[in-house]
This record gives C-alpha cells, structure tokens and sequence, in this order.
C-alpha cells in the first residue's frame, strides 16, 4: 500500500498537448498539537492532546455535496450501498446554495419553443421536495430544505464542513480518503469500496493519480467546430453574484476601497445592464494557468469589479430607476464553471452533442445550449461576456463510459469533472444535467458493490442492469425504452382506464415515460375521479406497484430569483401531479384495498404491500394539486 503523489499528471497524450499545468506534489503533516492552560486552583493539565482521529467504513463514499454528489449518494443508499457523503461546506447544494444562488438549469431551453425536457428522478424529488416545503423561495430555506432530503434518507450518512484531500492508494485502487472537518479538528479516514467524487475541482481524485485534462483543446483533436486551432490553458471563469432590492426610498451608495472601477466606455456591447435585481453573471474572470490557485486571488479582483459594476448602476446617473434600490446580498465565494476534467474510456466532445450520437451505454441526457463564455471575462472587456450559444432542439446523450476513471479502478465522478473536452463542458455542466450524471453513478456504484466488479466492469457487462435500475428509478434515458424482465406489468393481458381523453391506456407499459420527440406515450383520464385497470389471465404474485405520473416536464420548477410563473417556468407544485389516489386487488373475485396515499408529492409513486397473489389492480385517482384530469405515463407491477 502506497500514497500517490497528489495532483499526478495526465495521460501521455494530455502532457503533450500541453493541457495539463504544473502542480507541484506535497504531503500532509500530522502531529500532535499541545493546548497550554492554567486555572485558579491549578487543576487542569498545562498540556492536552486535542489530536483526533477516526476511522469510518462504508460501501460508497460521495465526495461533494452539490447536486450531482445529493443525487449520487441518495441513489447508491436506495439501492441498498450504505453511503456517505462528504460536503467541505456548511450546506449542500453546491451553486444552488444560499451561498451561490445559481438557477438549476439543466435542458431548459429547447428550440424553437424554448421549452424544457426537464429532469426527473432524484433531482425532480429535491426540487419538488423545495417546491411544497419553500413556498416563498427563500435560498437560506432551500438549504434546510436539501438538509432535510439528505438526512432522511435511509442508510446514507452526512458530513459537512468536511473536505477530502488525499487518497490512500493499494496500486491503481483507492482504499481510503483522507478529510478533514473544520468544524471539530477532527481528522477522518473513510473507507470505501467505491469512491465517487462530485466535488467539481476533484482533489481526492487528482491525489488517486486518476488522468485529468485542463484547458481547451485544439480543434482538430476532437474535430471540434468551437474550439481554438491550438490548445491552451484557458477555463472558463468564475462568476461572483449580487442581489439587490427596492427600499421604498433614495439608497446611497458608497464604494469600497477595494472596488475596480467598472470600464464602461470600453465594454462590448453585449455587456448590457439589465435584471439587477438578481445579479449580472458575466462579472466573471478565467484563467489560463491553474484557476485552483488562483481562486482567492480571483476572488479578490472579482470583489472589486462586483462594486465596480454596481456602483456604476448606482453612481452614474445612468439608471434612475436603481435609485431605491439597496444591494442585499452579495456572493463571497466565486461560483466556478471548470477546472479540472478526468478522463474516462470515453472523452465526449463537441460533435457526440451537436449530431445527437446514440450511445448504447448512455445514462444521462443533456441539452443545455453551447455556450462558451469569453475567455478573459470581465477581464477581457471589449468582447461579449458570451461569444454564442448554439441551441439544440433535441436532447443529447451522455454515455456511462465517461464517468469513471480509466486509469482508478473503483473512481466514478459526476459533473462539470467528468470525461469531456472544454466545449463539451460548455453544455454539460449545468446542475440539471450534472444531477443526472449523479443519479447514474450512484446507481452504477451500487451495482459494483453488489457484484463485486469495478464500474468499468458495470460498462461491460452491466449497462443493461444500470439502464433498466435507472428507469425505474424515474431517471429517463433518451431512444432506451425500459424493458425489466420482472415487471409483471409486461405480462398483463387487459389494460384499460375508466375514461380517456388523450393517449391510450396501453401506452403505460411501452417503457417510455414521457411524452417524447412528438409521440404520446401517456394515458389521460376525461375527469376526476378516474381509475386504470390491469387484468393477468393467470393469477399473479404481486408485493409492489409503481406508477408515473404528471409533473408538466415541459415546465420548469426550479427556484429562481425573479419568481417566474409562464409557459415556461412555474413557481408552484405542479397541478398536473397527483395528491390523493389508492390501489385496489382483486383478489378471488373479491376487490380489496392494500394502500391509500392522501397526500402524494412525488412522480415516482410506489405502493409495497404483503405478496398477494392477485387476478386484477385497480387504481382509483380522485385528486391533483390543481388539474382537472388525472394524467400517467408508466404503470409496473413486482413481486
């Protein structure tokens, strides 16, 4: 058993093409600290021993507690992996903190409707879960409310304030991570059979040896379109958020001494000032070296041109109507779009994206536009904050080949760190998307530990188990329709609804669980109450029922600062999801009900009883959160 040097370099291939910048190697010291102290009545020890220590085991360990790392480590605990996650913050969420304030964007902005095809599974749960417990969008309640999802998840285990810095390696295996918690002094060995870090800079991951890419690659290694012609250094900023609000009356303001003056003559005309209210994200600065160790010198310039900006809006007489106007909020720590990218069997690029290449391995789904911001950011003011966005008007695929390591035999990651070049990335790397990547490796983790094979091993011989465990985890895989061999749903001989209005109720077993790329695949009750009936010729042996349900994936339902409520975003609970519903058996002739849900919140709707052996269900749906008629896309049967 050996350490890894920390930070180890790239593939031969990423060292030539110079992506790679120079980080030297170091170690952690650990001693014994001594605590002198005296009282009146000398007592007390002159010296303490306030080292500590301790060792955890586990299944799974999570590193990063952002949206990706909640979805991996609720996934990987669901199916049966005791799992911790590590957060080296004081709360989770990551850029949809209080702390950072970043919408959770994910395939938001379809052409040529701007439509969604949003997320669901775990992610569409947290942002539900937001919906019904902060009604007024608060920020600093969504963090309770994340809180809240983590901690009461069975067999999943929460660490915050703690940062994982170092891997203890058994050659190209990772045995244990080294972290450290702020909050106690306490210094943490965890041991894990599967690592998956989702903490975006990966440093437990670079401390593993495993590969990793920085910067933008040429275009021609990749045939890349929106690449430079020669590789360079350069990653996309980091951004530093304000918020602001109208006090009824005149609000001076004074800049700080450390303001940088904004160069408003100079700036490029994109740069346009508008929705102060909730912060302008191009006050934004790259970097072309190690954007790592430059991250508090970076946050010290973008301190700068934040009050720079705003004391433009307030001091140049410019915006009259920011005259009432008082700042409420400002970001401390700058939100970062890209450091380093480890490289997996599989690097996606820019033309996998934009040509909608089929995976037989895909996982996950992104479609989030191109959109490569200006290399220099604020820093670079004569060019706009975005030099494009290239929309898609359908999703993309993202294969499971490019969330674990190549060269780490038990390392998954998942978010704006996975296996991708730069413009790849440009996509990829908003919450919405990066939760998907979470929920997958999650899941893959605990196929691992299952079966006792490395997630390479999962690629080989596993992906069908993976996909399938996904789908019926309310995950949707674009062009993979579910096909579980034990849905019993499959086997029923009558299927059919009390009432239709749109869709068939024969669609509900197709393994499609959204309406997708123009094609119905849902059933539609005329009103309420309403029910869906399954017949067996055969008598069968049933314990679970799961159904689909409504949520409008065509709108979004994240929490934004502007509070938008349109044809595109909504600011309450979906009133297409079903809150009041029961599941009857008909067991020798004689209808029984096994369970009744008053107040459901969730898509993803299960019923788990007692192995009945049963001729018929039957599910009775008497109330939505608003609609008038009852909506479902998937109904499966288990015994």
């Amino acid at each position: 058993m050996k350490r890894r040097d920390f930070f180890k370099k790239g593939t031969k291939g990423v060292l030539a093409a110079g992506l790679i910048p120079v980080v030297n190697a170091c170690d952690i010291t650990r001693g014994v600290t001594e605590v002198k102290g005296s009282n009146t009545d000398d007592k007390t020890s002159t010296k303490k021993d306030i080292k500590r220590r301790k060792t955890l085991s586990y299944d799974v360990a999570v590193l990063g507690g952002g949206l990706a790392g909640m979805c991996a480590a609720v996934s990987a605990a669901r199916n049966g992996a005791k799992t911790v996650i590590i957060q080296d913050r004081p709360v989770l969420g990551g850029n949809a903190s209080s702390e950072m304030r970043v919408h959770v964007n994910g395939v938001t902005h379809l052409k040529p409707n701007g439509l969604p095809e949003r997320e669901t599974g775990v992610i569409e749960e947290i942002l539900l879960h937001n919906r019904f417990r902060n009604p007024q969008e608060a920020y600093p309640v969504f963090d309770h409310v994340m809180y809240d999802y983590i901690v009461k998840q069975d067999n999943l285990d929460l660490m915050l304030n703690t940062q994982a810095n170092e891997a203890i390696m058994d050659g190209n295996t990772i045995v244990s991570a080294i972290c450290w918690q702020l909050t106690t002094e306490t210094e943490f060995t965890i041991n894990a059979k599967q690592f998956i870090d989702c903490s975006g800079d990966g440093m437990m991951a670079a401390s593993a040896g495993a590969d990793f890419r920085t910067g933008r690659e040429a275009s021609a290694e990749f045939d890349e379109k929106y690449a430079p012609k020669e590789a360079d250094g350069w990653q996309m900023g980091a951004t530093l958020l304000m918020s602001s609000k109208d006090m009824g009356k005149p609000m001076p303001y004074e800049a700080p001494s450390y303001v940088i003056k904004y160069d408003y003559e100079n700036a490029h005309p994109k740069r346009k000032i508008k929705g102060f209210e909730g912060g302008i994200w191009w006050v934004e600065v790259g970097s072309k070296g190690d954007i790592i160790a430059e991250q508090e010198e970076n946050r010290e310039r973008l301190m700068g041109h934040l009050h720079g900006v705003w004391d433009y809006i307030k001091n140049s007489g410019k915006f009259p109507e920011a005259d009432n106007y008082a700042l409420d909020w400002v970001q401390s720590i700058p939100g970062r779009r890209e450091s380093r990218r480890f490289v997996g069997d599989f690097i996606l690029s820019e033309k996998d994206l934009t040509e909608h290449r089929h995976f037989e391995d895909a996982v996950a789904y992104g479609g989030w536009s191109l959109d490569e911001h200006n290399w220099g950011g604020i820093e670079n003011i004569t060019h706009p904050p975005s030099y494009f966005h290239a929309y898609f008007d359908k999703v993309y695929e993202i294969p499971y080949r490019s969330l674990y390591s190549k060269n780490i035999a038990n390392l998954l990651f998942a978010g704006r760190n996975i296996s991708q070049t730069h413009i790849a990335l440009s996509s990829s790397r908003v919450m919405g998307t990066c939760a998907l990547m979470g929920q997958a490796v999650g899941t893959a983790a605990s196929i691992c530990v299952k079966k006792n094979v490395t997630p390479r091993k999962v690629a080989e011989e596993y992906i069908n188990e993976l996909q399938e465990q996904l789908l019926r985890d309310d995950a949707f895989i674009p062009n993979r329709p579910a096909n579980d061999a034990n849905d019993l749903a499959q086997k029923a001989t009558v299927l059919f609804g009390s009432t239709t209005k749109t869709g068939d109720a024969k669609k509900l077993t197709n393994g499609i669980s959204r309406d997708f790329n123009g094609e119905i695949n849902h059933w539609q009750s005329e009103s309420l109450p309403a029910n869906i009936q399954m017949e067996w010729e055969t008598p069968v042996q049933l314990s679970a029922v799961e159904l689909k349900c409504d949520t409008n994936v065509k709108k979004n339902i994240m929490m934004r600062k502007d509070s938008k409520n349109n044809e595109t975003f909504a600011n309450h609970v979906p009133v297409e999801l079903l809150k009041k519903l029961d599941l009857e058996v008909r067991v020798e002739g004689e209808w029984k009900i096994m369970e009744e849900i008053l107040n459901n919140r969730t898509r993803l709707i299960k019923f788990n009883f007692e192995s009945t052996k049963v001729s018929a269900i039957r599910v009775n749906m008497s109330e939505t959160y608003g609609a008038e008629t009852a909506k479902l896309f998937e109904i499966r049967c288990y015994a």
